[in-house]
């Protein structure tokens, strides 16, 4: 039986603006198990980015704070750790790759320097040894002529080149756990398909576990074991993949899924758009958040927001309204 890494519970976020404190995470729940490849998607704003920046403590405090939950990985709480305990277990035990890998990297730095810090670092490495490490871990992720790119700055590279490194970069002390926040998103799509293919043959070799972040559906069907949709700040369904794409039954998920098009003839159809806006958080919901925009909606869902309520095997929606039906559950 595969054993749990990482389990999450509790977890609230907010940030304080001139407007008012935005309620961005609401009391978010997972786990992640060894070796698993978690998928969490969501349009932009949903809370996808700022939960695992929580984890990691990574929200700059203020204008953020996290006010509740616990995040248990082998048994310690990083939500409690000292800035000194986070810091190890951040690069050596979880590591993440960002969106833009060109403002992830050190414009003034080199390649090789960028790289060898975490292995000098975490894994107490001389200056040689990290040298030699950087190369390999360069020709892993299919860079070619990896010795000689050590010394060129991150500008000489192209983006998919870029990404590929901080890829190196989050692999070079063997972590644990990669989070990927929306690695693809900047590339072209043949891009795309190399860095996710690489990210499958890494996660082969090394056996890592992986939460990748998205809103490319398209790319989460392809990589992950499991995924969870958010909406609002809530996880609003959670499912293993194949029961997710066959049977959604959030009205989110279901929209989502109708908005992808269609290369079946006997399935086109205009593609399906959701009405509406994404909610202002400066409030924590206590109805359903996505109920304005929601074409099921009954009035139980104006008055209380539904808990994750399980409709199949390992399969749960925070949803007061069987899709398949119409009825109130």
């Amino acid at each position: 039986m595969t054993s749990e890494l990482l389990n999450v519970q509790g977890l609230e976020t907010q940030f304080k603006t001139p407007e008012g404190v935005v309620h961005a995470v609401n009391g978010v729940d997972f786990t992640l198990k060894e070796g698993e490849t978690l998928g969490v998607v969501g349009e932009s704003g949903c809370g996808k980015s700022v939960s695992m920046l929580s984890i990691l403590r990574l929200i700059q405090q203020p204008p953020g704070k996290i006010v509740a939950g616990e995040a248990m990985f082998r048994g310690q709480d990083l939500l409690k750790m000292t800035k000194e305990e986070i810091r190890h277990v951040r690069g050596g035990q979880i590591s993440m790759v960002f969106q833009d890998p060109m403002t992830s990297l050190n414009p003034v730095m080199t390649i090789g320097k960028q790289l060898a810090e975490p292995l000098m670092l975490h894994l107490g490495l001389n200056k040689e040894q990290a040298r030699d490490r950087s190369i390999e871990l360069l020709e892993q992720v299919g860079i070619p002529h990896a010795a000689d790119r050590l010394k060129d700055y991150p500008h000489q590279y192209s983006g998919g080149m870029r990404q590929r490194v901080m890829i190196a970069m989050a692999l070079s002390c063997a972590p644990q756990i990669l989070i990927a926040d929306e690695p693809t998103t900047a590339l072209d799509v043949t891009i795309q398909a190399q860095i996710v293919e690489l990210v499958i043959r890494l996660r082969e070799e090394v056996g890592m576990a992986i939460v990748w972040i998205t809103h490319d559906l398209g790319v989460v069907a392809s990589i992950a074991h499991r995924v969870n949709v958010m909406y609002g700040g809530f996880i609003i369904e959670e499912s293993p993949i194949r029961d997710l794409y066959a049977h959604p039954s959030h009205p989110y998920t279901i929209g989502l899924l109708g908005s992808l098009p269609q290369i079946h003839e006997q399935r086109r159809q205009r593609l399906y758009s959701i009405e509406g806006m994404p909610p202002m958080l400066y409030q924590k919901p206590h109805s359903c958040p996505f109920s304005p925009r929601c074409r099921w909606v009954v009035e139980h869902c104006r008055l209380e927001n539904p808990p994750l309520m399980p409709v199949g095997d390992n399969h749960r929606a925070a949803c007061w309204v069987d899709t398949t039906t119409g009825r109130e559950r």
